[in-house]
């Protein structure tokens, strides 16, 4: 459900403090949805220190046990890119009191899964004794360390995470771990038009008896506002511009490292070396030097908002297929609204010295949609208003 600004609470709670000493400082500017969810966020840390308090004496050890009884419902918060939800999250675990608390990247903490769940078969194999599924060992494992784990950008793209999911979080949430999750996708879109969805949808049904599904809608793109102020165009290429672009990645996708997506593609898949937050880095001869065509482009404009593309060369004026390649990227990226930062070594006027040729003609118009894509105006543009019309379907 959305949040509005009347989800307050008595006094002025950790989350709230950390959250207006950003604004405070200028770091971002007060909205009233952020606001609403950062207070119910500070509810949750004060029930979280509760039972941490409860745990500590017998005096009041019937506090704890009448709160066992009655589970703590965490949150799973999605909302549009450059909502806060991250930043939102992450004060939140910084506040919280406790020592068994996790936070990490959705697909990380499931990749931990997946090898805890390898290390009991072996251990199994090896004729260790304990039950043949290893989910719930797994689980019990993980609930064991962390009381509260808060995953990052939850996104269902793999088979073997949906088939495990449901099960999982059951043992999890029996055990009394308590979620804050963040994610582009509501629930009911999670996996969708996955391979075999309807034996995950189970797992929608256990998430929402576990958590509160909030919406968050913001006034406001934070990042597009970060865009705003940043060179989205840096010549020429070198390490001065790397760093430049170093700089744009921290400032969209804070300290998460990002890693490698493999994006399917008509059969095949489509590798994005560096990926994060809606954020794609690649560098221009991944793109453009290798064999790839628009509906390449186009599933990475479907998956990503933005996109930093390293070390554009001056092309040479016969490599017309690195040329073509280079015209195409821009148009799908420009009809699509994605918005695009990258480090070149020329102007875009310099960038195809090629004077004859069909490419030499095209080129203008890929000229001045560069142009246009690092002006202020298209990089604060909401992507919605140029809409997608890309040919493969979103990442989730």
């Amino acid at each position: 459900m959305p949040i509005s600004s009347g989800d307050g609470i008595a006094g002025v709670g950790r989350v709230v403090a950390r959250y207006r000493s950003q604004v405070a400082a200028g770091d971002i500017s007060e909205d009233q949805a952020q606001l609403g969810l950062a207070r119910r966020l500070d509810r949750l840390d004060a029930a979280l220190g509760e039972e941490r308090l409860a745990a500590k004496g017998r005096a009041l050890g019937w506090l704890f046990a009448a709160r066992a009884r009655e589970p703590l419902k965490g949150f799973y918060i999605h909302g549009r890119v450059g909502s806060g939800k991250t930043m939102l999250m992450d004060e939140f675990f910084a506040a919280a009191a406790l020592t068994a608390k996790r936070r990490a990247h959705f697909h990380d903490f499931m990749a931990d899964v997946h090898e805890r769940v390898h290390a009991h078969r072996v251990a199994a194999r090896n004729g260790a004794k304990g039950p043949d599924d290893p989910i719930g060992p797994v689980a019990k494992q993980i609930a064991g360390e962390t009381r509260l784990l808060c995953l990052d950008e939850f996104a269902v793209e793999d088979i073997a995470d949906a088939m495990i999911l449901s099960r999982l979080f059951t043992a999890l949430f029996a055990a009394g771990l308590v979620l804050v999750a963040t994610s582009n996708t509501a629930p009911r879109h999670l996996y969708r038009d996955g391979l075999n969805r309807p034996l995950f949808l189970p797992f929608v049904d256990v998430l929402r008896r576990h958590v509160e599904v909030v919406e968050l809608d913001t006034e406001t793109d934070y990042r597009l506002a970060k865009l705003g102020e940043a060179t989205a165009y840096v010549t020429p290429a070198g390490p001065e511009a790397r760093a430049a672009l170093d700089k744009v990645w921290r400032s969209l996708v804070g300290n998460n490292r990002g890693r490698l997506v493999r994006l399917p593609v008509k059969g095949r898949e489509v590798a994005v070396p560096l990926a994060a937050k809606g954020v794609a880095r690649i560098p221009f001869d991944q793109l453009c030097e290798a064999p790839l065509g628009t509906s390449d482009f186009a599933a990475i404009a479907e998956a990503f908002d933005t996109v930093i593309v390293d070390e554009i060369p001056v092309i040479a004026r016969e490599r017309r297929d690195v040329a073509r390649r280079f015209i195409n990227l821009v148009d799908v990226f420009y009809d699509r609204g994605v918005k695009l930062v990258v480090s070149a070594a020329a102007e875009p006027a310099g960038l195809y010295p090629a004077e004859a040729g069909n490419e030499a003609f095209a080129f203008r118009r890929t000229v001045s949609r560069l142009t246009e894509m690092r002006s202020e105006a298209y990089l604060s543009m909401p992507r919605e208003a140029r809409g997608r019309t890309g040919e493969t379907a979103p990442t989730e």
